[in-house]
């Protein structure tokens, strides 16, 4: 399939009575505007496209999903407005996402590790809008708030998993598709509690928003397998976060290539 081919289909999905379409295709983009909200957004066409190749009609599906839930939540807000501060969750974030809204106002942020960033949204029911600056006086709070709303609402959230064995290695994975299971890297008593029933070392990963992968890695080939489980996760996920997986120990994270390279030079020490 080409740019222009899925241009077409999901202007077939989505119909043209709400939204208008520009399609760029040098930059393989195509921008959604919508007709009473004058708001859009735009769409990179070849990570799209490259989904398509794996699981074919699946990525389309996801992003007409994605694309009606945004604006369905728009419209809600624009009726409706927002106030509810349990409301607020946090949110999983690749480094690389954009600092800003559409409109240029910048979203409220916590540093997390080199290669996550902690970003928050308020829960509109099948969706959840993240929080810019620009709504801090609508709510009538501060960032500070905000983050602590995050912090108590992230510790409700069920944390059931389900367990797996590889090659003498155990891995629990979150998966309740609610948007936040990512999130559950940030509660940090869910997490002392895994810690306790781990043997070997506790590893994190979560390479989309909508799992988290907490490994017993036992062996050398546990790292293996972990390395190959999270890419194959970050490949196929919606929102792709990293595909880098942690270490946890004592409350830090650690990234898995400093603690091989740390390794490493030990042994050479040693030698």
């Amino acid at each position: 399939m080409k740019s222009k081919q899925l241009v077409e289909q999901i202007k077939s999905r989505l119909g043209t009575e709400r939204y208008e379409y520009i399609f760029d295709n040098e930059k393989e983009t195509l921008r959604l505007n919508h007709k009473s909200l004058n708001k859009g957004m735009e769409l990179t066409l070849s990570d799209i496209l490259a989904k398509y190749h794996s699981i074919k009609e699946k990525a389309i599906d996801e992003v007409v999903y994605t694309i009606v839930q945004t604006f369905d939540a728009m419209e809600k807000e624009q009726k409706e407005g927002f106030h509810d501060l349990s409301l607020v969750y946090p949110v999983v974030r690749s480094t690389s996402f954009p600092l800003k809204s559409n409109e240029g106002h910048p979203f409220i942020t916590t540093d997390h590790t080199a290669e996550t960033r902690i970003f928050y949204a308020l829960d509109l029911g099948t969706t959840y809008r993240l929080i810019d600056e620009s709504m801090l006086e609508k709510l009538q709070v501060s960032a500070n708030q905000i983050r602590e709303a995050a912090r108590f609402s992230v510790r409700k959230l069920p944390t059931n998993t389900k367990k797996d064995e590889v090659a003498g290695n155990v891995f629990y994975f979150l998966n309740h598709n609610d948007g936040y299971d990512a999130s559950r890297i940030l509660n940090e008593t869910f997490l002392k509690e895994m810690e306790e029933k781990v043997e070997g070392d506790m590893t994190l990963s979560v390479p989309h928003q909508d799992v988290l992968i907490i490994g017993d890695i036992r062996n050398e080939v546990g790292y293996d397998v972990l390395a190959q489980m999270t890419m194959h996760f970050f490949t196929v996920g919606t929102v792709p976060i990293t595909s880098l997986s942690f270490v946890y120990e004592k409350g830090e994270l650690e990234p898995i290539f400093i603690l091989a390279k740390n390794k490493v030079n030990k042994e050479k020490d040693e030698k």
